[in-house]
């Protein structure tokens, strides 16, 4: 099955550093419009893609936050199916640059025809790690054991038209476009500005924050985001644990997505030490009240329509 929608999360696995019979080791997907930006590939990932109907066509951007197995073992399959299926198009490796030799033995754990063009970008501090048409895509490090990033995509703000001002000034058909691209438009020899017959469209946002403690920086990635994926490995009983491995609870993802603006919030990441994945949803439904998705493995999870949009 292909994707059915121009944006939206695919879940490969939900695990933390132990896979069950019922989670896979991380893997998400975000599909943004013809982009494809895969996250944190952990072991079985390019299994996972093969049921979740995502072929190795889809990825355009490899996204590592920290090189702890679960995060990363699945890299060798996927940058070979790479080659395998001759991706035609650049593919972009994003990955904390202290773990470049972590990077490197990943990529050529075992022997292949190495086809594809696949481009290594380390990351070395906070900052804007690629953009583009797509926007800009940002990494910031978080507070975990080893070096580990959260990476944030957001979309230049632009205008939405109104289509009852448009008929009403008589602009239609390719005069539309031209309003677009010129900024302005004389039609009866009157001057009608773009600002006239639209309104702003703030560009959406994407945050991604796995395996950190409480930091500045998880609030800065999730700062007004549509969605966020975040981790959620231990209940709040268990906080002290959290913070001695570098983890957050279900509450306080909770509480930074209260905090930070978020719309949609998905949990993930979560300790096999827990047996009823409602625990996390109630948990984090006490401190926040948008969307609360518990991910689950091979779960498609839609992108918020924009704010303003019909069904917003």
């Amino acid at each position: 099955m292909r994707w059915v929608s121009s944006r939206e999360l695919v879940v490969f696995g939900t695990a933390s550093q132990a896979p069950t019979r019922y989670r896979n080791h991380n893997g998400y997907l975000l599909r943004w419009d013809g982009m494809g930006l895969l996250f944190d590939p952990g072991e079985g990932t390019q299994r996972q893609m093969v049921l979740a109907g995502v072929g190795a066509h889809d990825v355009h951007h490899i996204c590592v936050s920290h090189f702890h197995g679960d995060h990363c073992l699945g890299l060798p399959g996927v940058v070979q199916r790479l080659s395998l299926d001759r991706v035609p198009h650049p593919v972009y490796a994003h990955y904390p640059a202290t773990g470049a030799e972590f990077f490197r033995r990943l990529r050529y754990a075992a022997e292949f025809h190495e086809t594809a063009d696949l481009r290594e970008r380390p990351v070395d501090g906070d900052g804007t790690v690629a953009s583009g048409a797509f926007g800009v895509l940002e990494a910031r490090r978080l507070d975990h054991r080893i070096d580990s990033f959260g990476y944030r995509l957001v979309e230049p703000d632009g205008r939405r038209m109104l289509p009852d001002r448009l008929a009403d000034l008589g602009i239609s058909g390719p005069d539309v476009g031209r309003l677009q691209r010129a900024g302005e438009l004389t039609v009866a020899e009157r001057r009608v500005t773009l600002a006239e017959v639209s309104a702003p469209r703030p560009g959406q946002r994407f945050a991604f924050v796995l395996d950190t403690r409480l930091c500045d920086a998880v609030f800065a990635l999730a700062d007004g985001a549509d969605l966020l994926v975040i981790e959620s490995t231990f209940l709040e009983r268990d906080a002290a644990l959290a913070t001695e491995y570098g983890h957050l609870t279900a509450a306080q993802a909770a509480r930074v997505a209260a905090e930070s603006g978020v719309r949609t919030l998905v949990l993930t990441h979560f300790s096999q030490r827990y047996r009823d994945p409602a625990e996390f949803h109630d948990e984090a439904a006490a401190h926040f009240h948008g969307h609360i998705f518990v991910a689950a493995d091979l779960t498609r999870i839609p992108f918020p329509p924009r704010l303003g949009s019909s069904g917003a």
